[in-house]
């Protein structure tokens, strides 16, 4: 259940990064209060999902996620540069985090 828990998490963090592109420095009333939300749950999922899981691979799992979704989502919304080095850099966290679930106890 942790791990269900810590990757909404991890998409949690994907729309609050986009929430905060899109509320302009929390100029915009709505993306703001969307920010916000979608940051403090985010934050709160990790923290029951840190109940059992190690902190270090939570924590990096979660920023994984968080990492490679917003790159990801970048690239194919907002016309972020998909370089090939790029792309390597992403493939290599995804398998970082692959490696973190595999090797945990949990």
């Amino acid at each position: 259940m942790a791990w269900l828990f810590l990757s909404m998490a991890g998409v949690l963090e994907i729309a609050f990064a986009f929430g905060m592109k899109w509320s302009a420095g929390f100029t915009r009333l709505m993306p703001g209060l969307f920010t916000a939300i979608t940051g403090l749950s985010s934050i709160f999922l990790l923290s029951i999902s840190l109940r059992t899981l190690p902190v270090g691979t939570g924590y990096a799992v979660w920023t994984g996620i968080g990492a490679v979704g917003t790159a990801i989502l970048g690239m194919a919304l907002l016309g972020d540069s998909a370089s090939p080095a790029r792309v390597l850099c992403i493939v290599f966290i995804v398998g970082g985090v692959i490696g973190l679930k595999l090797v945990s106890a949990n």
